[in-house]
């Protein structure tokens, strides 16, 4: 099924072809004809499935065709649950409006960046608001956002939003914004909380339901590898010059470990950073760009990154520690295999790690073969733990930094 049975308009459609976006996938197929004829929507389906551009599309649509003049009036409002997402969803929008006639201005509205700039923007005027909703709620405090003209109103990964308590913000949203507009939730699982937040926003919703019962996607390889705890950096050094990886995603357990391992990988010779919670938001925003550039081959990250992060080109992700449950195994290999790109995930099974792994695979309802490579077999007992030492805060240059020194010396060259 081509968009062009969507019979959206000309420059929407060269947006899309623009974005290499070739097909619909099965969310955008069923999403996109409903928003158009001005449904409300519960959307589930999982990550990676294209849920941003299902609503986001539409919604421009609509959007080309509202009449107004004089200083733009926030006629969409988007929540949700991260500062990376809500930047994500701020370029979707702008990449798909790049041809529009009348460009929507869009504000992304989260913590970590100034309040002052952000309150600024909005008051100048715009179209489109992506927020936090803790953010949001400090603008709406000071009385700095006017929401009584919002046409739509949309929730993205919204069960992750309950895990952060925004069922008890929402009444405060939602009191700001008109009773008459049109609602879009999406998320990647349905708990019963859900239900509640549900009733709260939409009527007469259609509900729809994509893949919800599908514990991994088809299109990942999935890899395990047996390897001694001591042996998996230079295993992974190994695997990244043997081995064709492409953009790689490196899960690790804590934040000193993401820190020290990038180190480590740049002294050896390899396009690496780290990514965590600690990162002050400028730090954030440009090392995801860098990746997404190709800049950064691989980047070591916490868990921050394995649900709310859309980067179609991530080829391989590798569980150089393994997530805590079975679920966040799912969200983290989701990671790649994106936009039906094919892509492989490989986890590290220690003596530490080999009983949690196998509960992993029960709970993911996968078997996956153990491997050994050659120069790197598994062998011995469970040796004794050791820590590595903590990095000296404010020691090391910042990233921009190493990228400017970098700029010089290729000048020089």
């Amino acid at each position: 099924m081509p968009f062009s049975k969507f019979k959206l308009s000309a420059v929407i459609t060269k947006a899309i072809a623009t974005n290499d976006f070739l097909e619909p996938t099965k969310i955008q197929q069923e999403v996109i004809p409903l928003v158009l004829d001005k449904h409300d929507i519960i959307a589930q389906a999982q990550t990676g499935s294209g849920k941003s551009a299902s609503f986001v599309i539409p919604v421009l649509e609509l959007f080309s065709k509202i009449s107004s003049e004089g200083k733009p009036r926030i006629k969409v409002l988007v929540l949700t649950p991260t500062r990376e997402l809500t930047l994500q969803v701020v370029e979707t929008f702008k990449n798909f409006s790049q041809f529009l006639e009348k460009k929507p201005k869009v504000v992304g509205v989260i913590g970590g960046e100034s309040l002052g700039d952000q309150m600024f923007k909005i008051q100048k005027g715009c179209d489109v608001v992506v927020a936090t909703s803790g953010r949001l709620l400090e603008i709406i405090a000071k009385q700095q956002i006017n929401l009584s003209h919002v046409e739509f109103f949309i929730l993205d990964e919204a069960d992750k939003m309950l895990d952060l308590g925004f069922a008890e913000e929402l009444d405060s949203i939602l009191k700001e914004i008109p009773t008459k507009r049109q609602n879009l939730l999406f998320s990647a699982t349905y708990p019963p909380k859900m239900k509640l937040i549900a009733s709260k926003i939409t009527k007469d919703p259609i509900e729809i339901q994509i893949e919800a019962d599908t514990p991994t996607v088809q299109s990942i390889k999935q890899r395990a590898i047996l390897v001694n705890q001591e042996n998996r950096a230079p295993l992974l050094r190994h695997l990244l010059r043997s081995e064709q990886l492409g953009l790689v995603l490196v899960f690790m357990a804590n934040k000193r470990a993401t820190d020290n391992i990038a180190e480590k990988f740049r002294k050896h010779g390899f396009l690496a950073e780290s990514f965590h919670g600690n990162l002050e938001q400028d730090d954030r925003n440009y090392t995801l760009e860098e990746f997404k550039a190709k800049r950064i081959r691989i980047l070591f990250a916490t868990d921050l990154v394995s649900r709310g992060i859309d980067i179609d080109d991530i080829n391989t992700v590798i569980n150089f520690d393994l997530p805590r449950s079975p679920s966040d195994y799912i969200h983290r290999i989701g990671r790649t295999g994106r936009a039906g790109k094919k892509g492989k995930a490989i986890s590290f099974i220690t003596h530490e790690n080999s009983e949690h792994f196998e509960l992993i695979e029960k709970r993911a309802k996968i078997n996956l073969e153990r491997e050994n490579i050659e120069g790197f077999e598994f062998s011995g007992e469970l040796p004794n733990k050791t820590k590595g030492q903590a990095p000296v805060k404010g020691k090391g240059k910042s990233k921009k930094d190493r990228a400017r020194e970098k700029a010089l010396e290729e000048k020089k060259l």
